[in-house]
């Protein structure tokens, strides 16, 4: 009877994990998934701009957003606008600041001749800063 009492009184611990190094490698890792992540910019317009090549990468935070749609359609900052509401625009834009940035993101099937109609309207008006969106 000494012996049972004596197994009974050296019960072996059980079975451990340690959680600590386990939540410090979890937070490693999703710190490393949130600095890397991409974020996709989410708008409502449906345009596939044209892939180039030797593309940079456009660093500006302030700037006019002009979008072409693939029927020639234009959007001013995600809004619908037709050419007199987007030339009063810009005109109230180059006499106010003329040295912020115009980026304009035009459908890859989108007409040349509203690119280039875009462009005139932004340059007329003392907006000579523009840049083209592609992928």
């Amino acid at each position: 009877m000494e012996m049972k009492s004596d197994l009974l009184l050296r019960r072996r611990r059980g079975p451990s994990i340690n959680i600590v190094p386990l939540v410090d490698v979890l937070t490693v890792l999703l710190f490393f998934f949130l600095v890397t992540m991409q974020f996709k910019q989410v708008s409502a317009l449906n345009i596939t701009v044209p892939k180039i090549e030797t593309a940079g990468e456009n660093e500006i935070r302030e700037q006019v957003l002009i979008a072409v749609g693939p029927e020639g359609e234009l959007f001013l900052n995600d809004r619908p606008v037709n050419e007199s509401q987007l030339r009063a625009a810009m005109e109230l834009a180059g006499e106010t600041t003329p040295e912020i940035p115009v980026l304009l993101i035009a459908d890859e099937e989108a007409p040349l001749k509203h690119v280039t109609l875009v462009m005139d309207i932004c340059r007329s008006n003392r907006l000579n800063q523009i840049r083209l969106q592609s992928r």
